[in-house]
Order: C-alpha cells, then structure tokens, then sequence
C-alpha cells in the first residue's frame, strides 16, 4: 500500500509536469510569433527590400544551419554546466534581441552597408539561438516525461505552428496594406513586443538537476557518439539529405517572389497555407512517432518533401497559384514530420547523461551540409539568369526532387532501420509507462 508521503511526492511531480508543459507551450508561442514576423516570406522580403542579390539572399539562408556549428564548442564546454536555465534565458534572449535590431538597419546605416550588416547580425543572432538551443534541448528533455513525449511535441507544435500561421497572413496584409517601409516597421514592433515576452518565459524556466556525464577528457566526450553507429548512420544520411533539400527548398520563397514575381500577398498566402497543413500533421506525426518508433515514421516524410519539389514541373501545365498552393501542402505536411522527429531522434538516441553531446554532433553534421545547400542553390539561380526560363521557373526545383526521391527509397531505406529491440523488452517499456501513467 501506497503511502502518504509516497502518494504526496508523485502528485507534486505530476503538477510540477504539466506546469512545465503550460510553460514549454507558452514559451514556444512567443518564438513562434517572433520567428514568423521576421522569418519565413518576410525574411527574403526585408533582405530584396534591402537590395539583397539571389547569391545574398541564398547565405543568409543558410545562416541558421551554419550556426549549428557552435553547438559542438557549447556541448563540450557547458556538457557538466550547473545552471541551465542561465544559459537559455541569456543567449535566448540575445538571440531575438540581435534579430530584432535588423530591423534599425535601413534608419541608421548608409544604403551601401544594409545587406553586410543584416548578414552579420543574423549570423550572431543565430550563434547565440545555437548555443542556447543544444542547453534548451537537454533541459526540456528533462520537463517532459517521455512517456508523453512525443505526442505532446505533437501537440505544441500544432498549437505554436496554428498562430505562427495566422500571424504569416496577418503580416503579409500589413505588408499589402502599407508601404514597404512602413510595413516592416509594424512587422519589427509586434516583434520586440514577442521578444520580451519571451524573455520571460525563458526566465521562469526551472533549473533542474540532471545526470551528468562521467567522461572529463573531453574528446573522449566528443568521440562517444560518433562510436555510436547507429546514431551515426542515421545522422550522416540526414546530413547529406539536408544539403540535397537545402539546396532548393529555402529558396521557394525566392522564386516566388524575385523569379515568378508572384506578390508578397499570395506569397504570405502561399506560406500561411503550408503553415496550417503543418501544423495540422503535428499531431498525426507525434501519434505515429509513438506507435511505430521515430526512425521508421522520420523515413516516411522524406517521399513527402520530395514529391513537393516535384510537383513543381507542373508549372508547365498549370497556372503558378495552385499548383504553388498544392507545393506548400506537400512541404507542410514533410517538413513538418522531419522537424519534430529528427529533434525526437536526437533526444531518443542519446544516453541521459550525454545528450548534449549527442545533439550537438547531430546539429554540426547536419548544420555543415545544410549550410553549403542554401549558397549553392544561390549561386545556381544567380547562374540560371542566362538560361532557358523554363529552368529557373520550375525545372531546377523539379530536378531536385527527383534527386531526393532516388535518395529516399534507397539509401534512406538502409541508413534510417529502426534499432532492433525484441518484444519482451518491449512489453516491458510499455508496462513501465502504463505504472508511470498511472
């Protein structure tokens, strides 16, 4: 029999859960409403407002994948940091507040400089997002229990992604109903005011203790997953996945806007459609993340983004609109499956005490390739000017889905087989979870 004291504590950790859950939500809410002002459509906007070149334009995309970089130095200096929460709440909040300032760009700085110094800002912007995040990640990973894990992902994503969308439409109207100039200015305002919002999200989370690793020479430490060969072989396939997608599915925005001179109110449209869709499929994702395993459910999204890079060509035939609506549905529902489950992948994967070793190795694998992918598919549009239209219109983004189709159904089929674990053991993770439940 149960005994008070037993019953007490058990009822204080399930509180002190979905506390932490409210909270994870409401902190992603502010992001995402932050991230959607200034990212996605508005991003390739602001920086053509800024005279931005396709070549530009293409390494200010990969940015965010380059930053990843950092997190290997972060993993290894911070993997036995005493004070999580302080690490999150000061780069976190360094990171918007240095995104945020791209916006003062054109108000106080000659014309000549606005590209270079947007590039610089959003680069340090996104070191310090990098360095906070491979942190955020461990900690998190400890607020949810992980026995709910992957649906409640589920969950967040859909509610975050539900009013990141309604904000894309709602900033493209602004865009459409002012001037430019004017436009932005409103768009940076809503986004200082999610930026301290945020911040104090930041600054409630907790600082739980945790499992430390026992590893002090520190390559030995930076050496544990990469002699981890599944994680390893998983993690190269999506490296060399994420360089092929990056290649061109960053630039969609780009060919819409500068290439297909589709307005930046059908192009917020376009994207707040793709953002619905997306965050619609969370919730399915995260439901067969936990029936069938993450390696299998990750490999089912990738014929998904392939087939949207595909569908492309269809411009050929028919009107840009819907087919560039019918492009974004397709992306919305793979990328969105690829996200939530390569971030449960590198959480799964890793042993408690060596998570941020793990995430961070994953985040520099994937982060190099997916940095060289975006500059490359730049420089490929810069030299595309002075070809047949038909190939900048809709033939490279087609090509390249053939491209990610070949790479799904075989090396991804191989690199992405989900570990092997008998059913006793299964039965027997089950039945802990049930007791945990319960």
């Amino acid at each position: 029999m149960m005994t008070l004291s037993k019953r007490f504590t058990i009822k204080r950790k399930q509180s002190d859960s979905r506390r932490y859950l409210r909270l994870i939500t409401s902190e992603g809410i502010s992001g995402g409403l932050l991230a959607s002002m200034l990212g996605g459509p508005f991003l390739t906007g602001f920086m053509l407002y800024l005279g931005a070149s396709s070549a530009q334009i293409g390494f200010a995309l990969a940015i965010p994948a380059f930053a990843n970089l950092a997190q290997i130095f972060t993993a290894i200096v911070t993997h036995n940091v005493d004070n999580r929460r302080a690490y999150v709440f000061g780069y976190g909040v360094l990171y918007r507040v240095l995104w945020v300032l791209t916006g003062l760009i054109p108000f106080v700085l000659p014309e000549s400089y606005w590209v270079y110094s947007f590039i610089t800002l959003y680069l340090l912007s996104y070191l310090c997002s990098n360095i906070a995040g491979v942190i955020w990640a461990s900690l998190i990973s400890d607020m949810i229990p992980s026995q709910v894990r992957g649906r409640y992902m589920g969950i967040r994503n859909t509610i975050v992604g539900g009013l990141a969308a309604a904000a894309v439409l709602a900033g493209g109207q602004l865009l459409e109903l002012f001037s430019k100039q004017n436009g932005f200015i409103f768009l940076y305002g809503i986004a200082a005011i999610c930026m301290v919002w945020n911040g104090y999200h930041l600054f409630n989370y907790p600082n739980l203790p945790y499992e430390k690793s026992q590893e002090s020479h520190k390559l030995q430490l930076l050496l544990k997953p990469l002699k981890d060969r599944s994680f390893l072989r998983a993690t190269l396939f999506l490296a060399a996945w994420i360089f092929f997608q990056n290649i061109s599915v960053p630039l969609f925005s780009y060919v819409m806007q500068d290439v297909l001179s589709i307005s930046i109110q059908w192009v917020t449209i376009i994207t707040t459609i793709q953002m619905i869709v997306m965050m619609a499929s969370y919730y399915v994702w995260g439901n067969m993340n936990a029936k069938y395993g993450t390696k299998r459910v990750l490999l089912w999204t990738l014929p998904i983004i392939a087939a949207a890079c595909l569908l492309w060509g269809a411009i050929a035939w028919i009107p840009a609109i819907p087919v560039l609506i019918l492009v974004h549905m397709l992306l919305g529902i793979g990328t969105g499956g690829f996200t939530q489950l390569t971030f449960n992948f590198t959480i799964e994967e890793a042993p408690a005490s060596e998570r941020t070793i793990y995430v961070a190795v994953f985040a520099a694998l994937t982060g190099f390739t997916g940095f060289l992918g975006p500059i490359l598919g730049g420089e490929i549009y810069r030299k595309m000017s002075t070809m047949p239209t038909w190939l900048e219109h809709y033939g490279f983004s087609a090509g390249m889905g053939l491209v990610l189709l070949g790479l799904a159904l075989t090396a991804g089929r191989s690199m992405l087989r989900p570990n092997r674990v008998n059913a006793s053991s299964k039965a027997v993770v089950q039945k802990k979870h049930e007791e945990l439940a319960s």
